[in-house]
């Protein structure tokens, strides 16, 4: 492990091997840091987190392998309202000024751009991109391979494979077909779910009849389902198209 000067590790934080801390950040409380992660200089992990609701309990954040947090990040303890934990997986990049809130959960491979702010308690599933000055509102979830653009207020979740917009409510674009080429999506699970977010967002059914008809037209393909089962599952409702 490498440490910069002037840079601040708690009592309780714990680091494996091969991780670099640059100088002036500060990491305390209940942490665990996993191998091969580089922190970058003035980056602040494992503070009480920003809710007039924790009382000292000894929650934690936990981080894992390969990850890159940049200058001005920061990540905050979990409460006792929301499990306890603030979880960053593996292979994340959160980029300068990220703020990664209490009970936030970053799932592998993500990246968060710079300025971008998480809420408590939401959740970034895998591979998911936020784009720079994204405000996201607590509780939100935003799915696997979703990206949201730049400036966008999310204040419902983003289901995911999707592609969501807009500086006041973030709305839904499409499929963030770009990105599952470049992950090497087939082309026939691309169609499907475009096929799918057409029945679902932009057809006549409702909601629950869409849901069905896009799972019997597309049941064969796994994303569709879990594109299905997000949306039937949330509890803050999706993010949907702008109506005019």
């Amino acid at each position: 492990m490498e440490v910069g000067p002037g840079a601040i590790i708690g009592t309780g934080v714990r680091i494996g091997a091969e991780t670099r801390v640059g100088p002036n950040a500060v990491i305390v409380g209940n942490t665990t840091i996993g191998r091969r992660n580089r922190i970058w200089q003035f980056a602040a992990i494992g503070a009480e987190p920003q809710d007039l609701k924790f009382k000292g309990e000894p929650s934690a954040v936990e981080i894992g392998d390969d990850n890159m947090i940049r200058e001005f990040v920061t990540v905050h303890r979990g409460t006792e309202g929301g499990g306890m934990v603030t979880r960053v997986g593996s292979n994340v990049l959160l980029m300068t000024s990220v703020h990664v809130a209490h009970d936030c959960i970053v799932g592998d491979h993500a990246i968060v751009a710079t300025g971008t702010g998480l809420a408590g308690h939401c959740a970034i599933e895998e591979f998911a991109t936020l784009e720079g000055m994204v405000g996201l509102h607590q509780f939100c979830r935003v799915g696997a391979h979703a990206i949201v653009a730049a400036g966008s207020k999310v204040a419902q979740d983003v289901p995911p494979y999707a592609m969501v917009a807009g500086p006041d409510r973030a709305r839904l674009v499409g499929i963030n077909d770009v990105g599952l080429k470049r992950r090497g999506f087939p082309v026939e699970t691309i169609a499907a779910l475009k096929s799918a977010v057409r029945t679902i967002f932009f057809g006549k059914l409702l909601r629950d009849e869409a849901l069905r008809k896009a799972r019997e037209d597309h049941g064969n393909v796994p994303e569709v389902c879990r594109m299905v089962d997000f949306i039937a599952n949330s509890k803050r409702g999706v993010t949907g198209r702008e109506h005019r």
